[in-house]
This record gives structure tokens, sequence and C-alpha cells, in this order.
């Protein structure tokens, strides 16, 4: 279809509608082929390339689940209170608190100002990591000879800032993020091991504890040793739900997040939200 005028150029764009990538968002989320219990309630579907992000605020309550689909993916997180950004996901608060830098089911993710922002429900994986941060520019520049968002080779950082822009966030706002489907192990003398990956289908889901806004970098985990730039996609869909409320296991499964449990709704109630 002939593209050099304005009418042959609009019409090969309107030819594209219905068309599906290996990588894109499904809108509405519902037009995402999932089972009916999850197709109905979806409020965000989207595959995530390799070296790409994502963003979305997502409300107190919904679930968010994360694919690794190919076993190479890496999911960097970030996460902000969405009304609130100054207060924000705290991964040396998430470590210390909890008495445990590995994450996985039952593990909380915390603010700094020691209220829950979201709970891990559910995990496939088990290869995670809070220790390491994402790759920055400079990294990956001498490692794969470029780190800018649009090479073949995207630091994470450097797409948070992207993201976090979209959102009416500057570079300064952006703390350490912990990421997902690529482990670490510490060594006795301190040093990190790299664990990789559990391989294709692994899953990890969260449950937003207050309303959030959501940054997704899915790129190498910078102590992949690796020469080539590797990363698969990544599936993001997320439902509506329920926050953890008391009686819940979860809040009386550590003292440590009893306490961060009743911060969080000793702040909500005080606003009217629970």
């Amino acid at each position: 279809m002939a593209t050099a005028t304005t009418q042959g150029a609009r019409a090969h764009a309107r030819a594209q509608q219905g068309a599906r990538a290996d990588a894109m968002p499904f809108v509405p989320a519902s037009s995402w082929p999932a089972p009916p219990c999850e197709a109905g309630h979806l409020v965000w579907a989207e595959t995530v390339a390799g070296g790409n992000y994502t963003h979305r605020v997502l409300a107190r309550g919904t679930e968010l689940r994360l694919t690794d689909l190919g076993g190479d993916a890496c999911a960097h997180l970030l996460l902000f209170v969405a009304d609130r950004p100054w207060e924000r996901l705290n991964v040396a608060d998430t470590v210390k608190v909890q008495w445990n830098a590995y994450l996985g089911e039952g593990r909380l993710l915390l603010s700094d100002q020691g209220r829950v922002l979201a709970s891990v429900i559910a995990d496939t994986s088990g290869r995670h990591d809070t220790l390491c941060g994402t790759s920055a520019l400079a990294w990956n520049t001498r490692r794969y000879g470029d780190g800018t968002p649009q090479s073949g080779s995207p630091a994470g950082r450097e797409l948070f800032k992207l993201a976090a822009a979209k959102n009416g966030l500057a570079p300064r706002d952006l703390p350490p993020s912990l990421s997902f489907f690529q482990g670490v192990e510490v060594r006795d003398d301190g040093s990190v091991d790299f664990t990789g990956s559990a391989g294709p289908g692994a899953s990890v889901t969260l449950r937003a504890e207050q309303d959030v806004t959501v940054l997704l970098a899915n790129v190498p985990h910078p102590a992949d040793p690796r020469d080539a730039y590797t990363s698969t996609p990544l599936e993001v869909l997320a439902w509506r739900g329920e926050a953890t409320r008391s009686g819940d296991p979860l809040w009386e499964a550590t003292p440590e997040g009893h306490r961060a449990f009743l911060n969080t709704a000793e702040f909500l109630a005080a606003r009217g939200i629970a």
C-alpha cells in the first residue's frame, strides 16, 4: 500500500487495526485470550519485549501477575504511592524489616514509611533479587557497546527514566529497584552468585495494598555473565481484587509484617480509604 500521500499513509495506518504482535498491550485488557475467570476482570494485559518497559497506575487490591515467557525475562520493578510519589518502594527496608534478602510468596514490598505497598501472594520462580538493582547507562555501554533507550541494549535505569517521565517523575525520583526471574545468592564472603532463571513459564503475583504507580523494565540482570544482551518477553496481567485485611494469614505471618499492615491500615483509615 502506497504511503507517499497523506491519504495513503492514513489508509495504511487504519489497515493495521486488529493486527497483533509478539509484544504489545491489549486494549481493552479483556480482549486478551485469558481463561474466563480472569478475562472479565482484567485491567491490564500486555507482553513486554526484551529491552523494553511499561508502566501503569493500579488500584488498591489489584493483583498483578508477571510471567517469564521464554526463560530469560528479568522484570525490574519500582513502586510509588499513586498520589504521593515521595512514598516509594524502599528495597533496603523491604530486606531489613523482614530479616530476609530473598523474595518469595508471603514477602511484603515496603516503603520507607513502614507501610506495605504490595504483597507477594504467589511465586513459582524463586529466582529474584533485592541486592543488585538494574543496569545503568555506563555499565551497558561498557559491556554491550551502548545503553541508550533507542539502542539494541538499553539499560534498565534509562528505561525507568522514560517510564517515570510519563508519570510526572524525574530521574531523582528513582530509587534502587528489585527484580524478578533472575536470581542471585550471597556467598559467605559477601560476593554474589548469579543463579539465573527458573525457566519458561515461571510467574510471580503481587497484590497492591495501596493505589500504586508501577514501573517495569524488562532488561538483562546486571550480574548475568552472558556476553550477548539476552532478554525475552515478559507477560503482564492485572485484574481486580481485594486488598489484604485483618484476619488474612499474611497479616499475622510475622510481627514485622503485622506492624507494617497496621501502619498501612491506620494511614488509609485516616484518609477515609479503609
